[in-house]
């Protein structure tokens, strides 16, 4: 065997031996036109050398080195082409490449030659537009404080001009009353020269006068003298003169309307209207005193001798008297005493004097010695002016007591001023009876109700008066309740005793209204009881009486579930505020979601022409019914002179509230609630040894002890057994009260076990059940209706003491609760059981469906069965209810709209009515 060394010659060879085989071989001659690439023999080393000593033979059986050779040679040719075309085609490719970047290269440098001159122009337009800027920042404030001087000269031109209207107005009054006096005086020497010319005396020459107002003619005797009765000095009435023809109960209705273009307003200069609507919209309404609460109080004072006389007058003419006055929308009360000959009622006594529109006196020929003290207040002090009656019943053969006489001889010198009217009477009693009737019936329409058409007929004593035609005021619905049901709320809240320390926050609500626009809602939280209302309402009264300008449009929410609650109604009301002030009259839509679009859009109208700051404060308006879904507006971006306060509990406030800008209520301090209730007892006469005043120091330290509505009652308590002798024991029971709910307790208990009678205890009881499940209140008449066996001393008794210790009040005529703790009380004291809750519903329900059978049907039915039907769950029984004409017509007329508000918002076809 040979080795690899063989296979290659010494000379670098060229010939190959065959020296396999057995005779030798023969050399053969190979051309090599190329030698192999050092690449090719590298690789032909590699894989020949792994396989060690095996290699060898595979070499000489025609594998190994020299078959590889073989391989590279053979293929060499056809690769050296393709790279040479390869090469070519990249060298095209490159070159392509080349020239495509250069091109981009110049056309990248002349869009960068572009550029700069683009931005060097910029700069040049930037820099020109940075001086204009500063030219036209400072022109702006030129004109700014321009305009801040103008703003001044204009504000003290309006104090100017608004000086001398009002010098002017008090002027031209005072010349008009002068022109009045002097034309009277007029008549009366003209009305003279007639008598004395009649007579045949001739007291001076007409011709020898130089007067022109001597010059009267006098044709004949008995002519009646010409003279001048227009305007004097050809002036409008002033607003004040209007005012005082408005004094009676068409106030509201006056203070509220829209302007008469065509009326005697029209013209009045629109600046001198502007100024005397925001007074007007601001100030309590006008109405008269003699009105208690929207009802029409006649209080009867009568003798042993003249009792046959006030139960003829309680029989058969004070139901004609209240079928007048419900056909009118208000109540009326004929209440009365037995007689008190102990005084046992004499503090309800003075209270219903106190509260009665009309005080009639029936009087013979004596008068007792315990009525004298009521009937000199009633008729010798009378501040308020309210108009009395007196039936003075007196045969021929007796003779009038001095006392009576001497009485009837002082009503008489006053009567001009005291508004006492005296009916002298011999003979029958019922025609006596009678012209009282009439004379009671004029005073009502007259001077209590301010109706125009007062003349009243001599008709059949069967016969009813027919209702009086509403005011219209084109399609507006002025709903007269809910006004003065409002205004009757903001004028309790803010009766208060005592300072409760609410002043401090006048300095924040006062930095609402001077804020920058545009700001969030102020948001007035605090506990129950804590003063929100007192806070609101104070401060809303110091703002009518220092910026008369300013408007402001209130609404104090009362209990849950009633009117004052229901959305659609709030709103409804407060555009009628602003379209009324706006002076415009325009179709109002019944609908709440179009109330609520339109409301912001007539917000909007008046504050473009308001030049005042306009005021929305909305007491417990956490009491709304869907109060975040019906109030979206609040968080809109408002007008820039409009401000809203709202004041919300604390634990019923909406999550999504509680970001606004926040007036918190503390509780009262320790010695301000200490200092409150020695107060109070000091004004009866109590006064409290060192001992107890450290427990009260001790006691007054929580934040429910120093609650502003549970130190008021924890001090009316005080002064109540004070006047009673059990003040020690009322102390350590008040000291074992913890919160408002728990002393309301106390209190509901102390008043009833006062009661004279356990049927006065249940009356009480029986009362407060039926105002607790009532839609907005149940007024005194339908409780004497409703419990016959009760007498007007025992109401009048059970209200009094209840609305003394501030548990009840009045609204509209209505008895309600005067606090939501109030309530509460009620229902945890006598309504946890469903039954009771169910059937005085039912006491309820029945009583206004037996009204409604026969035709009386009254606002207070429309306004309570249709609620208590939906509260029971009795779908047919509501569906039918309002389905009466009658119904729906006073609905609409007090504008409740039925089919919009919550009587009607459950679906009438639905299988079952939830119950709320």
């Amino acid at each position: 065997m040979g080795t690899a060394s063989s296979l290659v010659s010494p000379a670098g060879g060229e010939v190959i031996e065959d020296t396999y085989g057995a005779g030798g071989g023969e050399a053969c001659e190979i051309p090599v036109e190329v030698k192999p690439k050092a690449r090719l023999l590298r690789s032909s080393f590699r894989r020949g050398a792994g396989a060690g000593p095996g290699s060898l033979p595979r070499a000489a059986g025609g594998g190994g080195l020299l078959g590889a050779s073989f391989k590279s040679t053979g293929s060499s040719v056809p690769e050296l082409e393709y790279a040479a075309a390869e090469f070519e085609r990249l060298k095209k490719e490159y070159e392509i490449f080349r020239v495509s970047k250069n091109q981009e290269l110049l056309s990248m440098g002349r869009r960068e030659a572009k550029l700069d001159t683009e931005n060097k122009r910029l700069r040049a337009e930037l820099q020109a537009l940075q001086k204009t800027y500063q030219k036209i920042l400072r022109e702006k404030e030129g004109a700014l404080e321009a305009k801040y001087q103008a703003m001044e000269r204009a504000v003290t031109f309006e104090h100017d001009r608004d000086r001398v209207k009002r010098q002017f107005k008090i002027f031209r009054e005072t010349k008009e009353n002068e022109i009045q006096d002097l034309l009277r005086d007029k008549r009366e020497l003209e009305s003279k020269l007639q008598r004395l010319q009649a007579q045949g005396i001739q007291v001076f020459d007409p011709g020898e006068s130089d007067s022109d107002d001597s010059c009267t003619d006098v044709t004949a005797t008995g002519t009646q003298c010409e003279y001048w009765a227009s305007r004097a000095l050809g002036s409008e009435p002033s607003i004040g003169s209007m005012i005082q023809l408005q004094q009676s109960f068409r106030g509201p209705e006056f203070a509220h309307s829209s302007i008469d273009v065509e009326g005697p307003f029209a013209n009045i200069n629109r600046d001198d209207w502007d100024t005397a609507v925001a007074g007007l919209l601001q100030v309590t309404p006008l109405f008269s005193h003699s009105l208690w609460s929207h009802s029409v109080r006649c209080y009867l004072m009568y003798t042993d001798e003249t009792q046959p006389e006030m139960e003829l007058f309680l029989k058969d003419h004070s139901p004609k008297l209240k079928r007048m006055c419900e056909t009118m929308g208000y109540f009326f009360h004929a209440v009365y005493f037995p007689i008190d000959v102990e005084n046992q009622y004499l503090t309800v006594r003075k209270w219903e004097l106190e509260k009665s529109s009309l005080v009639i006196l029936f009087l013979h020929s004596t008068l007792p010695s315990f009525l004298r003290e009521d009937c000199e207040e009633a008729f010798l002090q009378n501040p308020e002016g309210k108009p009395r009656l007196i039936y003075h019943h007196l045969e021929d053969e007796e003779v009038t007591s001095d006392s009576v006489q001497q009485f009837l001889d002082q009503v008489s010198n006053l009567s001009k001023t005291s508004k006492a009217k005296i009916i002298d009477h011999s003979g029958d009693p019922t025609e006596g009876v009678y012209k009282t009737y009439i004379s009671v019936e004029k005073i009502i329409k007259q001077d209590i109700l301010g109706l125009e058409n007062t003349d009243v007929e001599v008709k059949d004593v069967g016969g009813e008066d027919s209702p009086p035609e509403d005011d219209d005021f084109g399609d507006v619905l002025w709903d007269i309740h809910d006004e003065q049901e409002q205004m009757e709320a903001l004028q309790r809240a803010s009766n208060s005793a005592h300072e409760l320390g609410v002043e401090k926050y006048y300095q924040r609500l006062d930095d609402l209204v001077v804020a920058p626009a545009p700001i969030p809602p102020l948001l007035v939280s605090g506990g129950p009881g804590s003063g929100k209302s007192l806070l609101l309402s104070k401060w809303i009264r110091l703002q009518q009486k220092h910026f008369p300008n300013m408007l402001i449009l209130s609404h104090f929410v009362g209990r849950p579930m009633s009117t004052s609650s229901e959305p659609s109604l709030i709103i409804k009301r407060l555009t009628l505020k602003l379209m009324q002030h706006f002076g415009a009259v325009s179709a109002l839509t019944l609908d709440p979601a179009k109330l609520l679009e339109e409301f912001p859009h007539w917000l909007e109208k008046l504050s473009a022409r308001h030049q005042g700051s306009i005021i929305i404060i909305i007491d417990s308006i956490d009491q709304v019914q869907q109060v975040e879904k019906h109030m979206k507006w609040l968080i809109d971006p408002l007008p820039v002179n409009v401000r809203v306060i709202v004041s919300v509990n604390v634990e019923t406030c909406p999550a999504a509230w509680r970001l606004w800008p926040t007036l918190h209520l503390d509780p009262l301090s320790p010695k301000d609630a200490k200092s409150i209730i020695i107060a109070e007892c000091h004004s009866v006469d109590v006064t409290l040894s060192r001992e107890q005043e450290k427990q009260l120091d001790q006691h007054c330290r929580s934040a429910t002890t120093c609650n502003a509505l549970y130190i008021t009652l924890f001090s009316k308590m005080m002064a109540r057994a004070g006047r009673a002798g059990n003040l020690e024991k009322t102390l350590r029971q008040c000291l074992e009260c913890q919160d408002t709910v728990s002393l309301y307790r106390l209190v509901l208990h102390s008043i009833r076990e006062s009661m004279p009678s356990d049927l006065d205890k249940e009356l009480m009881t029986q009362i407060l059940c039926l105002i607790s499940v009532s839609h907005n209140g149940v007024s005194e008449s339908e409780l004497m209706e409703l419990y016959p066996e009760m007498s007007w001393a025992s109401l009048t008794s059970i209200v009094h003491g209840l609305h003394k210790m501030c548990l009840l009040t009045y609204s509209c005529g209505l008895l309600r609760f005067q606090h939501l703790q109030a309530w509460e009380t009620v229902r945890l004291e006598y309504m946890e059981d469903p039954t009771l809750v169910s059937s005085h519903r039912q006491k309820l329900i029945n009583y206004f469906t037996s009204q409604l059978s026969q035709d009386q049907v009254t606002w207070r039915s429309a306004d309570e069965l249709p609620w208590l039907f939906q509260q029971q769950g009795s779908k047919q029984k509501l569906h039918n209810c309002l389905l009466n004409l009658f119904v729906s017509q006073n609905l609409y007329k007090r504008s409740a709209a039925p089919p919009r508000s919550s009587l009607q918002r459950k679906d009438l076809n639905k299988d079952t009515l939830p119950s709320c």
